[in-house]
């Protein structure tokens, strides 16, 4: 044993073998695998925020409480400072949910395919956690919320609307089977909301729903995924509660400013909504004309698809076009997931995926030329493709 291997002190059990969580960022032409907004932040604003921070005190704590960023967020809303709440990002939001409300004597309920943070999430706050299968084409159904609820009696419920990584809906229908067929907190994960329709959004429903919580992000369709910045919408007393286990001064003082410029510059950030849902659904159409591709269809910025060819993700890397392999998780088996680029990523994404596509079944015909054995004309014959 080396000195360094006897000097170590052991790994938390529960912990020991896990690797860290994140999807891979290697440098490659197109990188298509975390759906960030191909375009930047728009002009001026970095040069606005610049000049703000000038006059920060950078020797003195930030605000702790952050209300100025508190009240813009909840402005468009309707909502005060009391009914809002940021962190580094939503997932430091989740996380500070499940710190608050999770634990081992507490239950998470989410649903599958899930966003792959929620378990890790968990894990990291010991909260036990149950997955139920959304429907067959990953809704999530009334009945099988209230099923869901009923069967299993959760303390805290995640659940995403857009999902991730399928890009399906939770219908307002849903969301309110699983709050009023519980006692629990029922978590939507709004991080892509702001590429549906405006109506999707469950903050319509927190004056009628009381232990509904929504949060959000500046990760996605606000561009500023380098920020990492996230936020949540609640009734006060949830916003009281989590304060209890954040740490102190979260929030430094240059991200605050740099929010508080995006929020002013929210209609120019979030103008390429309509460009994306465009490159979208046309990389949709090219992929379901295709007999070889099942998609699914999306209100996010990327789509899940699903071929029967086992080593995509590696043929893709291989012409420098990297996505999100899923194939290995439960019920996405031969699943990618692929961010909508920019028009030239999205035609080189589409470029690669036909030319694999094209090989592979060209290889296959090549294996039964003239002179193959043939079947008999009289007998039945099938043909075999992705999943459908």
């Amino acid at each position: 044993m080396s000195s360094d291997e006897a000097d170590r002190v052991p790994l938390r059990a529960d912990l020991a073998g896990v690797a860290p969580y994140g999807a891979p960022q290697l440098d490659v032409p197109v990188r298509l695998n975390t759906n960030e907004t191909a375009e930047p932040p728009p002009a001026g604003y970095l040069a606005e925020v610049g000049r703000r921070i000038q006059g920060l005190q950078l020797n003195r704590y930030p605000d702790r409480p952050h209300r100025e960023l508190r009240t813009a967020l909840g402005a468009p809303y309707g909502l005060g400072a009391d009914q809002v709440w940021a962190a580094n990002g939503s997932n430091e939001v989740l996380l500070q949910l499940l710190q608050a409300y999770g634990g081992p004597d507490r239950h998470l309920l989410t649903f599958r395919p899930p966003y792959s943070m929620y378990p890790e999430l968990a894990r990291t706050t010991l909260t036990p956690c149950t997955q139920v299968d959304l429907d067959d084409d990953f809704q999530l159904s009334p009945q099988v919320a209230a099923g869901a609820v009923a069967a299993h009696d959760p303390d805290v419920v995640f659940v995403a609307s857009p999902n991730n990584p399928v890009g399906t809906l939770v219908s307002h229908e849903a969301v309110r089977a699983l709050h009023d067929g519980s006692r629990a907190l029922i978590v939507v994960d709004e991080a892509y909301v702001e590429f549906a329709p405006d109506e999707a959004s469950a903050v319509h429903l927190l004056a009628d729903l009381p232990r509904l919580v929504v949060s959000r992000t500046f990760s996605k369709a606000f561009r500023l995924a380098g920020l990492r910045l996230g936020y949540l919408f609640a009734a006060p007393w949830v916003v009281e509660d989590v304060q209890t286990v954040r740490l102190p001064y979260h929030l430094d003082a240059i991200k605050q400013t740099a929010a508080l410029v995006a929020l002013e510059q929210a209609p120019a950030f979030l103008d390429h909504r309509v460009r994306t849902a465009q490159e979208r659904d046309r990389v949709r159409a090219v992929l379901d004309a295709r007999d070889d591709v099942e998609v699914w269809p999306s209100s996010a910025n990327f789509l899940l698809l699903r071929t029967a060819v086992s080593d995509l993700f590696d043929r893709l890397l291989d012409r420098g076009v990297l996505v999100r392999d899923f194939s290995r998780q439960p019920r996405l088996s031969g699943c990618l997931r692929v961010t909508i680029g920019t028009v030239a990523e999205n035609d080189a994404f589409l470029a690669a995926l036909t030319a694999i596509l094209d090989e592979v079944a060209g290889a296959a015909d090549g294996a039964a030329r003239p002179g193959d054995a043939q079947p008999d004309p009289a007998s039945p014959t099938t043909t075999t493709g992705a999943p459908r």
